[in-house]
Parts: structure tokens; sequence; C-alpha cells
């Protein structure tokens, strides 16, 4: 069975979550004998390549890459739904002719993806990595920073989300800036709303934008009844789908990874207990969170060590180091994917204070595989992986001090080190996608 992975971006240019997931899938359905092809994108703005599509290797899997400067943007609908790029989908899948097309990931791709494979009645599922399908943001989050259920009946919501992103953009004018950094965007957004309502201003740019931003769960959630299938890694975000409108039948198939699961090295007793971050360094991962929590611990028992890219946002990187001046706090850059098991195994503790929705992240499985305890916010998308007091603990989303009171608590050589014997998270890449093949088998033999 010849299987294309369709991904947002892929390897060695972007390395995260979706994508490692989309690589380990690819190299297991290879040693179970399938035929894996990735298809990819370059996103309007990275360096432009000689011709609309690229062909390349990683790991040895054949990677074919659209180059999206060739598509670029000009409206707030191309970002879910671009026909511009139907044809060019055609004519690839014309060409690759797989019997099976997975979804990793729709941006850069758009809903037309899911167009073309019905016409081509090629079957096509998805694995659901982020809120994409219904979150104008992917993350959940409301534009006051709270945690969203989803679109209100008029997609208000969404709307004020959007003035939020467009204000905080480089191209921002001062009012976009003063509704981005002020309270008022949710008003604004209703207001806008209503506006475009009133015969004379139901066309035009701005009534177009509100109406691609109004319309956008809609769209998404008729094609997403193209899939046969879906695949999410938590029961929280499966919920999430249904209680929006998804339709097909959607399975809950965690995550697996393959760090070593040898024990943890032991320590002397003596040495500092250290916590740390991986992960990127963004304002939504709360990592100013964890700075401020780590300035009232026991500093001379207790070390932070951050790993993560320092030119992500240069300005949230600035805040995080003079937070962190004076205190044993220690930033480190990325690292490749192969030093992973190395640096979990110097951590004590896996901080992630997250402010949004994370989904199953890779991060946190690898560490429970490695026998290293997890502190995370108490939202569901990691919750559901972590047991109290045997393998981690849990402190109130966004709040710094709950989360200073529970490295307090645990800054002790003998009880951080006395959790990694009952921390752990058996399920492998060959397992999960053994779980993923059945659902393969399952729509094909229909």
């Amino acid at each position: 069975m010849r299987v294309a992975l369709f991904v947002h971006c892929f390897f060695p240019s972007h390395f995260y979550g979706t994508e490692s997931y989309t690589l380990d899938l690819a190299l297991n359905l290879r040693a179970l004998g399938y035929d894996p092809i990735i298809v990819t994108a370059v996103f309007a703005g990275e360096p432009k390549k000689p011709q609309v599509i690229t062909r390349y290797e990683y790991a040895g899997l054949p990677v074919y890459c659209i180059d999206k400067n060739y598509y670029p943007n000009t409206r707030i609908k191309d970002t879910y739904y671009q026909p511009e790029v139907r044809e060019l989908l055609d004519r690839l899948l014309s060409i690759l002719k797989p019997d099976l097309v997975h979804v990793t990931h729709l941006i850069n791709h758009t809903g037309v993806l899911l167009e073309a494979t019905r016409t081509l009645g090629i079957p096509t599922i998805a694995t659901l990595t982020d809120f994409f399908g219904f979150c104008y943001n992917n993350k959940l989050e409301a534009a006051d920073g709270s945690l969203c259920r989803g679109p209100n009946s008029r997609r208000t919501n969404c709307l004020a989300c959007h003035l939020k992103a467009a204000g905080l953009g480089p191209m921002a004018g001062p009012v976009m800036r003063f509704v981005a950094r002020s309270p008022i965007a949710p008003a604004t957004a209703v207001a806008l709303n209503a506006f475009t309502t009133i015969p004379g201003f139901r066309s035009g740019r701005v009534a177009g934008m509100v109406q691609d931003v109004a319309r956008r769960p809609d769209i998404l959630m008729s094609l997403y009844a193209n899939y046969r299938a879906v695949i999410a890694p938590t029961r929280f975000l499966k919920d999430a789908y249904l209680a929006n409108g998804l339709t097909v039948p959607a399975h809950n198939i965690r995550f697996g990874v393959d760090l070593p699961r040898t024990p943890k090295p032991r320590r002397s007793n003596n040495a500092p207990v250290k916590f740390g971050f991986i992960g990127q360094i963004a304002p939504h991962k709360g990592v100013d969170i964890l700075v401020d929590a780590f300035q009232t611990t026991v500093h001379h028992r207790a070390e932070l060590h951050i790993y993560g890219p320092a030119d992500q946002d240069p300005p949230y990187m600035g805040l995080l180091r003079r937070k962190a001046e004076g205190l044993p706090v220690y930033f480190h850059d990325t690292f490749p994917k192969d030093r992973l098991a190395d640096v979990l195994a110097g951590i004590d503790f896996l901080v992630i204070p997250s402010r949004w929705y994370e989904n199953s992240p890779l991060v946190l499985l690898n560490a429970l595989a490695s026998h290293t305890p997890v502190i995370v916010s108490d939202v569901a998308g990691m919750t559901e992986f972590v047991e109290p007091g045997r393998s981690g603990f849990v402190f109130s989303r966004n709040n710094g001090d709950h989360l200073a009171q529970v490295i307090r608590a645990v800054a002790n050589p003998i009880e951080a080190r006395s959790l990694t014997a009952t921390t752990e998270y058996p399920t492998t890449t060959r397992t999960m996608t053994r779980e993923v093949v059945c659902v393969y088998e399952s729509i094909v033999s229909k």
C-alpha cells in the first residue's frame, strides 16, 4: 500500500512535534512493508525554491515539497481554503498515485486537499495534532488569554483572535496594536461583526475579512466530513472536535516514543535538583511563569535549565534573561533529536508550564519514557498522561505561585529521585504505527 503523508512542513528545516510524528510514522510504515511518501511545503516568506515542486530524500524517505511562495496568501481564507492550489494538488496526486492519503497537518495544503482526494477517490484519514479544524489560532486560547471551548454562534470570539494576532504583527498600525494589547479586542470584534451587516457595508475589504474568519469553522468542518476516519492522540482533543462538529469516526491512538527505557542514572544526594524545560521559547509555552516561579525556590538546592531556540522570539527571550538575572537559571540552545535521552538523563523534573491546551507533547512522553517525572499545567491534553505523586505533579495553569509551591515541595534530591521508579511510558512508535495500520486496513477494505 502506498501512503502519502501530507504535513505542513518537514525536516530538515522544521523539526517539532508534528514533523517528528510524521517522520516516525513513515519510517515504521516502511519497516512494516508499506510504501510511504511525504508531501510537505515551504511557507511563503521562506527561501524560494527554483520550482514550485521539488523532490528530496530524508532518512531514505521520498519527500515532495510544494513551495508556497508561488501561491502566497492574499486573504484570510487562503490560510484554510485556497482554490489556487487545487490544480497543483490534482497533478501531484495523479503522479504519486497513493492508495491512501494520511494528513498530519492541513496548513499550506488547506482544505482544498480534501476536495482533491474525494474527487480522485483516494481514501483519506487524518491525525489531529491541534485545533486547526475549528479554532482560528489552533490553540483554543481566547483573545483575553483564557482557554476557549470553540467558536461561538456568531464567531465573534474567532474574530477577536484575528484582531489580536493582526495587532501583534510586524505590519500593524498604532490602532491595531492598541486593540491587540488591550481588553477591547472582543468588544471590537462584536462591533465589527454588527457593522458589516449594515446595508452598504456588506462588501469591501473589512467585510471580506469578517466573512473569511466567520465562515472558517463551517467550511473546514464540511471538508473534514470527507475524511474516512481521524486519529487523536488524546481523549480531550477527540472530544473537542466532536463537540465542534466533527462527524466522522474518531480513534484515540496515543503517540509513541522510542527513547531507551533504561533506568535513570543515579546521582549524588548532595547534587542540586535539576528542573528542565525543553521546547519553543514563546509566550504560549509559559516559560516566563516557570522563571518567575523559580525566583522563590531554595536556590542552593535547585537549578533550572532551559533548552530552546534563542531567536524564535527575541523580545520574549530578552524578558526571560532579565527575569533570570542572579538566579541559577541556565539557557541552552536546541539540540539534535539523538541527544534527547542524554539531556533528560541530566534532569530530575521536566516542567511544561503551557498556557494553552497542549496535545500529548512528545517531550512529555519522552520524559515519562526516560523515567523523568514531570510538572505540568492543568490542561487536559497533558494531565491525562500524569498520575500525581507517581509520575509527576500538576499545577494551576498560569499560576506561578502554585508552580513555585510544587517546585519547593519536590526540591529534595531523595524525594525527587524516588519518583523515577514509578514514572514510565511504554508506547513505542512501532506500537503506535501498528494501531494506525489497523485504521488504514479498516478504511481500504470497505
